[in-house]
């Protein structure tokens, strides 16, 4: 279906008005009056775009300020901003691919972090056999914070099981966590354990519940150095300067919108028995149900969900998304059609 403007809480299908429960916008901010007007005066500082590389002899100072506040966020060393999430991830695994020849992934990690070579992390149920191996080695593990489909953090206990003498990089996809988990809103990647693990490396798109179009690579201070050194960070230009004035002058409104997210998942979960066809948890927006015909009995409910084959064109995804924009009623419509 093609829509004509942005779905907020309702979506105009065929001059019909319809309930949207889609998308990844969690926290309202893409429609958000308020986070508008500051992405439009970070424009008439900024301008639109800036086309050049990060490495050129101009730089704006807005790049280094929003850094500086999104590291101290993540309690990492540093951070760096690029284009767009999937670029973050792909040049992190480049980067990776020169100094570790093994990667491994965790089930319905996302492309974006997958490595061509990489194997699966888990055989028959049972860790691949070589990472307990006793061979010395550098590996990486790569995985999304929440997967696909997934509505709880993975459990890095996993990590514990693995022999000391196999030295770990920890690649994590925070992309469905980041602004909406953890301590205020920026995600678990500060509270994984560090003791068996060499080093943890972050990455994630900022264009969900952050509403901004780029991507965040955070870690150590050496690696970020390493990350910027690379030839397609340097031949890439970076992200809308205008969007991290935004999103540095726009602090209030991200706490505004988190309290609205967390107030609409208490109301809308309060009383609420699902059966086992669903997946859900308390305390995250998205709820999946795979039963076939799921999306068209919402949609003859005019309610709208997300449905589209992913991540490949075998697979069918139906996904129930609740946000900070949704009311009271539109919790209550969707509540009686789930009942």
């Amino acid at each position: 279906m093609e829509v004509n403007k942005a779905p907020k809480d309702k979506i105009s299908i065929n001059d019909s008005n319809m309930s949207y429960f889609g998308g990844t916008s969690y926290l309202g901010l893409a429609t958000l009056p308020a986070f508008q007007e500051a992405i439009i005066k970070g424009i008439r500082t900024w301008g639109t775009a800036y086309g050049s590389s990060r490495h050129a002899n101009v730089k704006l100072k807005v790049f280094n300020e929003a850094e500086t506040l999104l590291a101290s966020q993540l309690q990492t060393e540093s951070c760096v901003t690029v284009s767009s999430g999937m670029l973050a991830g792909k040049l992190v695994l480049e980067y990776l691919a020169t100094i570790c020849s093994q990667f491994y992934h965790y089930p319905n990690t996302h492309p974006a972090i997958l490595a061509a070579n990489s194997l699966p992390l888990y055989v028959d149920n049972r860790l691949h056999s070589n990472l307990v191996s006793n061979t010395p080695e550098t590996v990486v593990i790569c995985t999304d914070a929440i997967p696909t489909t997934n509505v709880t953090f993975v459990n890095f206990d996993f990590l514990k099981t693995i022999p000391e003498h196999k030295k770990i990089i920890l690649l994590v996809d925070e992309s469905h966590s980041l602004g909406i988990t953890g301590d205020n809103g920026m995600g678990v990647f500060n509270s994984i354990p560090t003791t068996h693990i060499n080093q943890k490396i972050l990455v994630s798109s900022l264009g969900k519940a952050m509403a901004l179009p780029g991507g965040i690579i955070a870690g150590d201070a050496n690696f970020i150095n390493a990350i910027k050194a690379t030839v397609m960070f340097s031949t890439a230009s970076g992200m809308s300067p205008a969007y991290l004035e935004a999103y540095i002058q726009s602090q209030a409104i991200y706490k505004q919108q988190q309290d609205k997210l967390k107030a609409n998942l208490e109301y809308f979960f309060k009383g609420l028995q699902f059966n086992t066809t669903f997946k859900y948890n308390y305390n995250y927006p998205n709820i999946y149900n795979f039963n076939p015909g799921f999306y068209e009995t919402l949609l003859k409910q005019n309610i709208v969900i997300t449905h589209f084959h992913y991540p490949t064109p075998k697979d069918v995804l139906s996904r129930i998304v609740l946000s900070a924009n949704h009311t009271k009623a539109d919790l209550d419509k969707l509540k009686k059609a789930l009942s």
